[in-house]
């Protein structure tokens, strides 16, 4: 295909790119799924929830949790404004800072995480862990850190750790 060579992608390139999303995506909508009939909690409301859980004081600033969580600000605000109606976070003036806003993770929020993390915990390992055989989670790890690009790793936190993907 002339779209390939001009772009400088092979035909393997290219599915393996597609592979890698079509895999992503399953898994996120299983999870997803999982999370909703066992607990009414979409997938990116359990992900907040698990920011400001591992967050000194359970609280972080709306900028900080929309970069952690890969959401847009408005989209955040919005998803905010929902687990806020249900009781699950609160907003708090930033008090060095007029304008910006913590989340707060309240106490009904972090038994609802509770509840929520032995189905998420589970739905990992069933959809990705266990697929991985004896040495691949290593060699993910790697590339994933390669891809990752910041030097950090992406696997950490105490949810990655409990899922096995924590740091060595």
């Amino acid at each position: 295909m002339t779209l390939l060579r001009d772009e400088g992608l092979t035909a393997e390139e290219l599915a393996v790119w597609r592979m890698l999303q079509r895999a992503q995506v399953r898994i996120t909508r299983r999870l997803e799924s999982e999370l909703l009939v066992a607990h009414d909690l979409p997938l990116a409301s359990y992900e907040v929830l698990m920011q400001l859980a591992e967050a000194a004081g359970r609280r972080l600033r709306m900028n900080d949790l929309a970069d952690r969580v890969l959401l847009s600000r408005s989209g955040l605000t919005r998803l905010i404004d929902r687990l806020q109606r249900d009781g699950l976070v609160t907003r708090e003036a930033c008090p060095d800072d007029a304008r910006g806003l913590f989340a707060v993770l309240t106490d009904a929020g972090a038994d609802r995480l509770a509840e929520a993390t032995p189905t998420y915990l589970r739905g990992i390992r069933t959809q990705f862990l266990d697929m991985l055989g004896n040495g691949e989670m290593g060699q993910i790890r790697a590339m994933l850190d390669r891809l990752d690009g910041s030097g950090v790793g992406i696997g950490t936190g105490a949810a990655a750790s409990a899922a096995g993907g924590g740091a060595p």
